[in-house]
């Protein structure tokens, strides 16, 4: 069955998100770009009426008002976008207290969730090996705004929540139309243990988000994407 879908954030994601929706069986309903939406205000019950989810793929700055309208209102949604985590409390305090659905991800790459779960692995692993530094190194686009990406620093937490306690030195660089490349790496005197992913392009994160929107349609939560990645289809 179609549901609904509202794209908040209309730029490039946002209209790959759209091109690709009706393969998750959405139709794209509503569309809001950041003239028209200046803090979150042409979110509304009108705007939004009929909507079953909303992907929210804006900017730092505005997703935190953007999330809470949306929950308010009570639409449940799918945040694609980095560099807002510090208010990651009070968003879900926000969640709970409409009781709606919300999954959120620093990157809805299947891949880089994947990613993740084996440099916290390898963490551990050398965790155990005081010989071992630890570097971490990421590129995107010119136009992605934060930096360090919030992926690049998800994958130091994840080092750390695994065992990691040593320093982790980040470094980023933005230059052109850059899908996005992580690095984590592992040196020693003896040798030096390379772990990278890299993105074609933005598809994948894409198809993420709508395998992420499809799956909290109805549902009441909040959740992270790696938390769902065996249920979805």
């Amino acid at each position: 069955m179609t549901q609904n879908l509202a794209i908040v954030g209309y730029g490039k994601m946002g209209k790959l998100i759209e091109r690709l929706a009706p393969e998750y069986d959405f139709e794209v309903k509503a569309r809001f770009v950041g003239g028209t939406n200046a803090n979150g205000q042409g979110l509304s019950h009108q705007t939004l009426r009929g909507i079953d989810v909303a992907v929210e793929f804006s900017t730092p700055a505005a997703a935190p008002e953007n999330i809470r309208r949306l929950a308010v209102l009570g639409v449940n949604t799918v945040v694609g976008t980095t560099g807002w985590l510090e208010h990651l409390p009070a968003i879900r305090e926000a969640v709970a207290h409409a009781k709606t659905g919300l999954v959120w991800a620093t990157n809805f790459s299947v891949g880089v969730n994947l990613f993740m779960q084996t440099v916290a692995y390898a963490a551990a692993l050398f965790a155990k090996h005081v010989e071992y530094e630890a570097w971490g190194w990421e590129i995107h686009h010119s136009a992605k705004k934060d930096a360090p990406s919030g992926t690049l620093k998800k994958l130091a937490e994840e080092m750390s929540t695994a065992g990691y306690a040593r320093p982790v030195s980040l470094s980023s660089n933005r230059a052109g139309a850059i899908a996005g490349t992580h690095e984590i790496g592992f040196d020693s005197v003896a040798d030096t243990i390379t772990l990278r992913h890299t993105a074609r392009s933005r598809e994948g994160f894409a198809r993420g988000a709508l395998q992420a929107a499809r799956w909290v349609a109805g549902k009441k939560g909040f959740f992270e994407f790696k938390e769902i990645l065996g249920e979805l289809n």
